[in-house]
């Protein structure tokens, strides 16, 4: 069996009674969910030659059938699982959603700036300019790309009841993915029955995938337009916001800088190197891989990629944030792979969400300073809390502003120890909970891949797939 690397220490806080041991009990919890045949790479004995050569190789398509994460997914993305564009099986189906995806994407640069500057503005008008505000950015701004999204998709302006409903979806989904809620399927129902309401108006101005149902579009529109494109536009803009906000040195260069955004998108760049908005992707082999000269994945093999420990290797002090280091790397040979691989499914915003980005950080930076004591890891399930100090603000308060700067200092200490335990608790319950009710299983149960029932990991131990052959 192959062996992962021991994973690099998140970045620390400023606490240090963090209960880490709580941390590293939930994760040892989502290990065994994987099961005993998963291969995780990199890893000390494949490092990230064999994660490039691996993650592209054909056979390697796999989404969900047959793995023991799969249930847990599906749980956590709930409703219609089964048709979001990350989960769909490779043939016909994903090629027409994919399409779909990318036409509702599509757009002038000029015109998707110009959207994403205005939802985004729209959002900050509610922030007062008078004095500092305490805020958590991704809240903050997950409203504004829930209106975003909407003009996408209905190109037209997204009504206050709508923007909410989406929020709200958005948010339990993220929620329950970082294990600091519970989910709520009545909350993501509500959405679930507006949308079929519009779908079945004929207010969709594209022409909806025809190899789904009309159940099934409509859980394609909310699993890929006011899920995953809502909650990674959200996630991307609070990464970046909270370390510009703790790099005040940074932040300053990117309020100068008039070229063009050159400098805005190596912090972009450098954001995502070091807080990729996955951790892990999963995939299941559907013929033999070779891992190495000595070793194959048999058919069936469940194999891991690990994002973050393929952004630290390759890199002179990897742990460091340093946007200075892309004026002299190359975006092509850099281990640095936030959109995925162009060989198998590359994340279909990746020319959308740079732009859009760029647009949001310039609107947010035109009108506050930004300034933040919390920690700033990876997975940021305290939705980055962040002073917002308007511009022009004299004079400055500077007593206030040391005493809040100190309050979300030990605040989000405190909230470590709290959250912590709550995310253990809710994880456990969750995964326990996807396990009873075993959606992958019974929808491929009904469903067969190529024709044929397919196996999972747990079912029975001989029917699991074999280790890598040596």
């Amino acid at each position: 069996m192959v062996r992962s690397r021991t994973k690099p220490k998140p970045a620390t806080t400023d606490t240090w009674w963090l209960p880490r041991g709580v941390v590293t009990l939930r994760g040892h919890i989502f290990e065994k969910v994987n099961g005993d045949h998963t291969v995780t790479l990199p890893s000390a004995t494949h490092g990230s030659e064999v994660f490039e050569r691996v993650y592209a190789h054909p056979a390697v398509n796999g989404r969900s059938a047959g793995a023991g994460l799969s249930d847990l997914f599906w749980y956590w993305l709930s409703p219609g699982p089964e048709v979001h564009q990350e989960h769909l099986e490779p043939g016909e189906r994903y090629e027409d959603v994919a399409a779909t995806t990318r036409q509702m994407l599509a757009g002038s640069s000029a015109g998707l700036t110009a959207a994403a500057t205005r939802a985004v503005g729209r959002m900050l008008d509610a922030v007062p300019d008078t004095r500092i505000s305490l805020v958590r950015l991704r809240d903050l701004v997950m409203p504004a790309w829930a209106e975003f999204c909407y003009e996408l998709v209905f190109k037209e302006s997204c009504p206050p009841h709508a923007r909410d409903l989406i929020t709200a979806h958005a948010d339990d989904v993220i929620s329950a993915l970082k294990c600091t809620g519970l989910r709520h399927p009545r909350r993501r129902a509500r959405l679930t029955s507006y949308l079929r309401e519009r779908v079945e108006a004929g207010d969709v101005p594209y022409p909806l995938p025809t190899t789904l149902s009309p159940a099934e579009q409509v859980h394609f529109l909310q699993g890929t337009m006011f899920n995953t494109a809502v909650v990674q536009l959200s996630e991307a803009t609070a990464h970046v916001l909270l370390a510009l906000s703790r790099h005040p040195e940074v932040q300053q260069r990117v309020t100068e800088d008039t070229e063009e955004d050159r400098y805005l998108t190596y912090v972009l760049d450098e954001t995502m190197r070091l807080y990729p908005l996955f951790g892990i992707a999963h995939r299941i082999t559907t013929g033999e891989v070779p891992l190495d000269e000595d070793t194959v994945l048999p058919t069936g093999s469940v194999v891991c990629f690990s994002y973050p420990d393929y952004h630290a290797t390759g890199y002179d002090r990897p742990d460091e944030f340093d946007p200075d280091r892309w004026a002299t790397l190359s975006v092509k040979d850099a281990h640095h792979i936030p959109f995925g691989v162009a060989a198998n499914r590359p994340c279909p915003a990746w020319r959308l969400s740079p732009l859009v980005l760029r647009a949001a950080v310039r609107e947010v930076l035109r009108r506050f300073r930004l300034d933040s004591t919390a920690a700033h890891t990876r997975s940021i399930p305290h939705r980055a809390p962040c002073l917002l100090i308007p511009r022009g603000l004299s004079p400055e308060p500077r007593r206030l502003l040391k005493a809040l700067r100190s309050f979300v200092r030990v605040r989000d200490g405190v909230e470590d120890v709290t959250r912590g335990v709550r995310q253990l608790v809710l994880g456990t319950a969750m995964v326990l909970h996807s396990r009873r009710q075993r959606l992958t299983v019974r929808y491929f149960e009904e469903h067969p891949v190529g024709g044929c029932p397919v196996a999972h990991p747990e079912e029975s131990s001989a029917r699991q797939p074999s280790p890598p052959r040596h």
